[in-house]
């Protein structure tokens, strides 16, 4: 009898998870700014996407691979292992909050308010607030339904929902790139000085690299019941299903931002990406069109509202032990609620806490490939951790319209990314503060 083997999933299973994790992630952020984006951007499109690109798939599909690197640590889904070095109150009080902001605070409400005005508004008109509350119960009631069984995930969405979202992308993409409607508008804003790293910060709104430490937990437990129980194969699958996530958003997100940049002169209303994309597809497909872009909306937002609830479902039923159905319905009740507060309010709220606790994440992600470099890994992990949420906090504050004039010596403090030299910094003091040479006992 041969000991240690594992299953190994077939073909057909492998592409549905990669297509799964293409839907988790492609949601509310990942259709509405990449179009304002590439609007403004204007002739320095190029750069704007370049930017965007790097932190909406870049650091999500690192922090994916980061993810599967942790679970040899212990712990479900790797997270234990990407944290086994911070005190564990610490560790608890981060994934708690990631959890929240992903989950009820922000991202899931989000996703049924652009499902109602990119997908059903425009057929319907302004039915005020009282069709935004019929249409978010409803919305949040069939997502908790399809989520109370995460077990037919991997059938449900990545073998059927996702080719049909995928089928009417690339018709969207085609008519882009074959038949522009309008013309290059002029560079505004910040894109004007900055293109390269406004359409970072642009990136971070999509949240996906916070999504990023939640799927992956959840992916490698959908592997699990599959019977995928080695480090060395769900390493595997789950860089696999990040690589094509990330070659699909990248796709996507390149065509959106053509949109964009070719809006000129076709969108009245650029307040929002939803918006521009609403006006560029009547103009492409006229009346007909409008059924595609509420198909992609209300499928994209879908399947990120039930992937986002299945991982927060997830963690606190293996942090509390209570049962994940009632984790479910806890997590997806106050969703209809906070969805009611508007789509430009809740961005507005949300934008702040991102640009706080972003930081803190890529700081981990960071250490988590770097901890073999360091000779006291605990002291590494808690000092870079806390430098980049210092910093983080400076940013935040910044970003809610605070005046922060006393710190705009620091590096990059006028473009939002206080945080990044004092991080990196502290990374590189970590790995040359070598005392007693401990790397390979405590790297271990």
């Amino acid at each position: 009898m041969r000991l240690g083997l594992t299953k190994s999933l077939k073909l057909s299973d492998v592409f549905g998870l990669g297509f799964m994790t293409f839907a988790f992630y492609l949601g509310a952020g990942n259709i509405i700014f990449p179009p304002l984006a590439g609007f403004m951007a204007g002739e320095h499109l190029l750069a704007a996407m370049c930017g965007f690109l790097l932190t909406a798939v870049g650091l999500p599909l690192i922090t994916l691979i980061a993810v599967a690197k942790g679970s040899s640590g212990g712990g479900a889904g790797g997270w234990t292992g990407m944290t086994r070095y911070l005190p564990a109150g610490v560790a608890t009080a981060l994934a708690i909050t990631i959890y929240i902001i992903m989950g009820p605070a922000f991202a899931i409400p989000r996703t049924g308010l652009v499902a109602y005005e990119m997908g059903l508004k425009p057929w319907l008109g302004d039915s005020g607030h009282e069709g935004l509350l019929i249409y978010t119960l409803s919305f949040f009631a069939l997502v908790i339904l399809v989520s109370l069984d995460r077990g037919k995930l991997l059938d449900a969405i990545g073998k059927y929902l996702t080719p049909a979202l995928m089928a009417m992308l690339l018709i969207l993409a085609v008519g882009v790139f074959m038949a522009p409607q309008g013309t290059m508008p002029d560079a505004s804003g910040e894109y004007i000085s900055a293109p390269l790293t406004k359409g970072m910060l642009e990136g971070y709104n999509t949240m996906d690299t916070l999504a990023s430490l939640m799927f992956g937990a959840l992916i490698i437990g959908l592997l699990r019941q599959k019977g995928i129980e080695d480090y060395r194969s769900q390493f595997k699958y789950l860089t696999i299903a990040g690589l094509i996530s990330a070659v699909g958003l990248s796709a996507v997100y390149v065509s959106l931002f053509q949109l964009g940049n070719s809006a000129g002169g076709v969108a009245s209303d650029v307040s929002n990406g939803g918006a521009i994309v609403n006006a560029y597809v009547l103009s492409l497909f006229g009346q007909p069109g409008q059924f595609i872009l509420a198909a992609i909306i209300t499928l994209a937002c879908f399947t990120s509202a039930v992937g986002l609830l299945c991982a927060g479902a997830d963690y606190f039923h293996g942090l509390t032990g209570w049962a994940y159905r009632n984790w479910v319905l806890l997590l997806g009740a106050p969703c209809a609620l906070v969805a009611n507060v508007g789509l430009s309010q809740l961005i507005s709220l949300s934008i702040p806490v991102l640009v706080a606790i972003y930081p803190v994440a890529i700081a981990l992600v960071l250490v988590t490939f770097l901890k073999r470099w360091f000779a006291h890994p605990r002291l590494v992990f808690r000092g870079v951790l806390a430098v980049a949420f210092l910093f983080g906090c400076l940013d935040g504050l910044g970003a809610a319209g605070m005046k922060m004039d006393g710190f705009a010596f620091l590096p990059l403090f006028d473009q939002g990314l206080a945080w990044l030299m004092p991080t990196l910094l502290a990374c590189m003091v970590g790995i040359l503060v070598r005392p007693g040479a401990k790397l390979a006992a405590e790297a271990a």
